[in-house]
């Protein structure tokens, strides 16, 4: 019987092996001491100019072109194809790759358009990447899981195999998306780095000393290689948000409920005091509305339980932008939250804050400060419910094939521990909503000091204490030592109250600006790991981002300042 080793290796050797000869690269890569950035023009290198003009326009551009048959949807196709191999032999981004059928239906597209003169849909021919835990009809769907081969989520015998998909798979169809590979993730998906067994080690691809950042890793490796122009990924903790944040993209963390989840693979599925969302990444704001206005124009609330019943409202978004019209007289309010009390972030992170402040009051907006309640008490209710099963799901997963659990992940799941209560969860439930309703007040009487007679309109904070992790530095902690919990604590919160989170790109490392910390005290063991943890000469060039944080079902309202934002820094197209 095989082991599980020999079981990874032959899931990963079937998947390169779909990548046609023509697009292999020619030779190893240099060292990440000697390349560590593999974007741009170094990628470049390999592609035509006219494979470049298309996979570096954004999703906006592309569909323009598209849908109006400037271009065609079978040359978009194999464009973006040729540059996602590409991506996937420099930092290991693909779990699952069908280039061939995605071209066959970009090719249909081209003949439906001939003998209908108009675009199948609003997204024709725009090719978009999926996280792998979107079922796909001929793929298969690991999630990382060596046990999870040639299976339907570790099951065998359910006839679901390679013929179920998801619903927002279906939908994205429907509105003449391309799809044509699905990403590489942590196993068990709570991770803030991406590696697996089957994979080994998504790197990020503008500082290979990097990590790409988790749980859609993958995604955020691939579209900052613009080898996807737009892609999904999912978050419970931060996963769609530390991704975009270390590759310099934009990308949004929805409420709960606004996006369809319906018939996705998960980790603890069932766990429902913090619901995992599914949202997109790109390189462009309106690539996130494009999608998203699309997603919603198919009315997900008629086939998933879950989605709420909220089409795009571009009233909301028309709110932000008539503010901004009414001149000296109408004023954008940004509450800053520099840090969560726990740990002080790297230089870089704190030059991106202080750089969109000053980018904030240049546009005649104000800025306040943010002084909510606790986010040791959020912290503290978070690790509980991503322990409620004590690790069960987990576990037996890996137990399928006998495989051992990567080590940012073990940090946190290597012990399996007792599953909590129903009584148990229940009262935590009952601290989450109490807090919720805190946190809730507490904005609501921001109305009284901001000027504008509104409450705040968004908070900008760090997603991370470092512009990128440092492999094995996004480690969620072990129960007994919670100052080990680095990455957490400047992005779950937005997942534990349920807040819209867009991602803002802002600067990169500058190793001669942002030097070291001289004399600086740490104020406990987490914070010393991450002030030990910063190199100016390793992190150079390494994106940094914030996050643009606005309440529950502000979509649209978030990514309007986001792109306001955007336009003012100059980032509004990465």
């Amino acid at each position: 019987m095989a082991t599980w080793k020999e079981l990874g290796e032959a899931k990963r050797d079937s998947v390169n092996a779909l990548i046609p000869k023509a697009w292999l690269l020619p030779g190893p890569l240099p060292p990440p001491t000697e390349q560590r950035d593999v974007t741009g023009k170094y990628i470049q290198q390999y592609l035509t100019p006219r494979e470049i003009e298309i996979t570096e326009t954004d999703a906006v551009g592309i569909v323009k072109n598209t849908t109006t048959a400037t271009w065609k949807a079978r040359e978009v196709a194999e464009a973006f194809c040729h540059r996602a191999a590409l991506a996937h032999q420099m930092v290991h981004c693909l779990h699952e790759i069908f280039f061939e059928a995605a071209i066959n239906d970009a090719q249909l597209l081209d003949e439906y358009y001939i003998q209908h003169g108009k675009p199948l849909g609003p997204l024709h021919g725009l090719p978009i990447s999926l996280k792998d835990q979107f079922h796909v009809r001929g793929v298969e769907t690991t999630m990382g899981y060596v046990g999870w081969i040639g299976t339907f989520e570790g099951q065998k015998g359910t006839g679901k195999e390679k013929v179920y998909e998801s619903e927002m798979v279906t939908e994205l169809r429907n509105l003449g998306a391309i799809l044509y590979c699905k990403t590489s993730v942590p196993h068990t998906l709570m991770a803030g780095e991406t590696i697996n067994n089957i994979i080994g080690y998504t790197w990020n691809p503008k500082n290979r000393h990097l990590a790409t950042g988790g749980s859609s890793g993958g995604e955020g490796a691939l579209i900052g290689l613009k080898g996807s122009p737009v892609g999904f990924g999912t978050d419970i903790g931060g996963s769609i948000r530390i991704p975009a944040a270390f590759n310099g993209l934009y990308g949004i963390r929805p409420s709960s409920g606004r996006l369809p989840y319906e018939g996705m693979a998960n980790s603890m599925d069932g766990q429902n005091s913090i619901l995992s969302v599914v949202g997109p990444l790109a390189t462009s704001v309106g690539a996130l509305k494009l999608v998203i206005k699309g997603l919603l124009s198919q009315k997900p609330w008629l086939h998933d339980p879950l989605v709420s019943e909220i089409p795009w409202r571009d009233e909301k978004e028309q709110e932000v932008f008539d503010v901004v019209k009414a001149g000296s007289g109408g004023q954008l309010v940004f509450a800053i939250m520099p840090d969560d009390g726990v740990v002080r972030p790297h230089p870089p992170v704190r030059r991106a804050l202080d750089i969109v402040v000053k980018t904030i009051e240049k546009l005649g907006h104000k800025v306040v400060e943010w002084n909510p309640p606790s986010h040791a008490r959020c912290n503290d209710l978070v690790f509980k419910i991503w322990a409620f099963d004590g690790g069960e799901d987990i576990h037996t997963a890996l137990g399928l094939a006998g495989e051992p659990m990567c080590t940012p992940v073990s940090s946190f799941y290597g012990v399996k521990k007792e599953q909590y209560t129903a009584s148990q969860i229940s009262r935590i439930n009952v601290l989450k909503r109490q807090y919720q309703k805190e946190y809730m007040e507490y904005w609501n009487s921001t109305a009284s000091s901001t000027g504008t007679g509104r409450p705040v309109d968004a908070i900008i904070s760090p997603l991370a204490p470092f512009a990128a992790a440092r492999p094995d530095m996004a480690q969620f902690g072990t129960g007994e030592e919670k100052t080990k919990r680095v990455l957490p604590g400047l992005s779950a919160w937005v997942n534990l109250l349920d807040y819209s989170s867009a991602i803002l790109p802002v600067t990169l490392v500058d190793k001669g600006i942002d030097v070291v910390d001289v004399g600086y005290t740490p104020k406990n063991p987490t914070d010393e790991k991450i002030h030990r943890g910063y190199d100016p000469e390793l992190y150079h060039g390494a994106h940094v981002s914030v996050q643009v944080v606005g309440r529950r079902f502000q979509e649209e309202k978030v990514l309007a300042l986001t792109e306001i934002l955007g336009d003012a820094l100059g980032k509004h197209v990465v």
